[in-house]
């Protein structure tokens, strides 16, 4: 009987210790990309209550450009233009203006 008890015991312990490995298929390579340069080059002006942004895009991906002018008066509408796109090798011209002073103009991209 004790004979008995003991392989019942060893057992388990014994079968659990010669676990089976599954082999692990090969891992693909994945190489680093590195990202393309995006995005126009633009300029803003304020002219009194006028903003111009000439953005010029040298990328072969189209950008879409849009201007946004934030008015220094409360009671003043911010504006945020239409988006334009502007092609590979293009320049466009955006305008926005408020009802007295500017307090800050920016252009914002989106593929």
């Amino acid at each position: 009987m004790l004979a008995a008890l003991t392989l019942l015991i060893a057992l388990p312990c014994g079968a659990a210790s010669h676990a089976v490995t599954e082999a692990k298929p090969p891992r693909a390579r994945v190489e680093a990309v590195e990202p393309r340069p995006f995005g126009s080059e633009c300029r803003t002006s304020v002219t009194g209550s006028d903003a111009v942004a000439s953005c010029h895009n040298p990328y072969p991906e189209t950008d879409r450009v849009r201007l946004h002018v934030e008015c220094e008066q409360w009671w003043d509408i911010d504006s945020d233009g239409a988006q334009v796109e502007a092609g590979p090798a293009s320049t466009v011209r955006l305008t926005g203006r408020c009802w007295k002073e500017i307090r800050s103009v920016w252009v914002s991209h989106a593929k």
